[in-house]
C-alpha cells in the first residue's frame, strides 16, 4: 500500500477535482465516493473500482488491480468531497446504460439539487424503475452529493442523461406516451389515468417542468392535494409518481 503525505501530490489533485469539477469527472469517465458502506456497495454490484484511500493501515481485501492509499486524517479531509471523512474514499468508472426498452420510466427536467437527485434515483431503484432519463439542466448524477444521496443506487439504476428531442424520439421509438406533472386546468388526476406504457416527467424544484417541456407532452397530470397547498418538493412527487407507475 502506497502512502502519500503531500496536498501537492498528483493523486490527491486528481481526487480533489473528481469531487469538485463535473467536466473533469465526465472527461476521464470516472468518479469519486466516500464511505465502507458504498465500497461494499460498489464491489458487490460489479462497479469497475479503480483506487482506494484509507486513513492509516486500514483497509479490505480488493483485488490486486485495484490501487490501495495510505493517507493521514488530515488528508483525507482535504482530498474528500466529504467533511470529516472517515474514509475509506475510493474512485470508480462510470456505469455505462444501454439505451434498451425503457419500460417503467421516469424522466425529470432541470433537477438541480443533487440531494434531491440522489434521493429520487434511490427510490427509483426501491421501486423497481426499469429507466430515469435526465433532460435539461440536472445536477451531475455523480456530484459525490447525489452518489451519497441516492445510497449506491447510482451503482444499480440505469439513468440516460439526453436533450428533450433525444428523450421524446426514444419514448416514441418504443411506443411509450409521456405526461408531464403540472399545476394546471387541463391536468388530469394520476389516479385516474391507465400509466401503462407512460413515462411521466418531473420538473426542477422551483418552476416545475417548462413550457417547452409541456408542449412535447401527450398530456398532463396532477397529484391532488389539499387545496391549501400549492406544490410538492420535487422528490416527495417523483416517489408518489413512481409508485402509481408501478402498482
Amino acid at each position: 500500500m502506497e502512502i502519500l503525505t503531500s496536498r501537492q501530490n498528483k493523486t490527491i489533485a486528481h481526487l480533489r477535482k473528481l469531487g469538485s469539477d463535473k467536466a473533469y469527472r465526465h472527461s476521464c469517465g470516472e468518479a469519486v465516493c466516500d464511505g465502507l458502506k458504498l465500497l461494499k456497495e460498489a464491489s458487490m454490484w460489479g462497479v469497475e473500482i479503480l483506487s482506494v484511500f484509507w486513513i492509516g493501515e486500514s483497509a479490505m481485501s480488493l483485488p490486486a488491480s485495484i490501487k490501495q492509499y495510505s493517507l493521514s486524517a488530515e488528508l483525507m479531509d482535504y482530498a474528500s468531497p466529504l467533511k470529516n471523512s472517515p474514509g475509506p474514499l475510493f474512485t470508480f468508472r462510470m456505469p455505462k446504460w444501454q439505451e434498451d426498452k425503457p419500460g417503467r420510466c421516469l424522466v425529470l427536467e432541470t433537477i438541480q439539487d443533487p440531494g434531491n437527485l440522489g434521493t429520487i434515483l434511490r427510490t427509483a431503484n426501491a421501486l423497481n424503475m426499469d429507466t430515469v432519463i435526465l433532460t435539461g439542466d440536472c445536477a451531475d448524477v455523480y456530484n459525490p452529493k447525489t452518489v451519497r444521496a441516492a445510497m449506491g443506487a447510482v451503482f444499480r439504476q440505469r439513468v440516460l442523461t439526453m436533450t428533450r428531442d433525444e428523450m421524446r424520439e426514444y419514448l416514441t421509438k418504443h411506443g411509450m406516451s409521456l405526461y408531464g406533472a403540472a399545476l394546471s386546468d387541463s391536468s388530469r388526476d394520476i389516479r385516474q389515468l391507465n400509466l401503462e406504457k407512460c413515462a411521466v416527467a418531473i420538473g426542477s424544484e422551483g418552476k416545475g417542468l417548462s413550457a417547452d417541456f409541456l408542449k412535447m407532452c401527450d398530456g398532463q397530470l396532477i397529484i391532488p392535494m389539499n387545496e391549501q397547498c400549492e406544490s410538492l418538493n420535487a422528490g416527495v412527487a417523483a416517489a408518489i409518481v413512481m409508485w402509481e407507475l408501478c402498482r
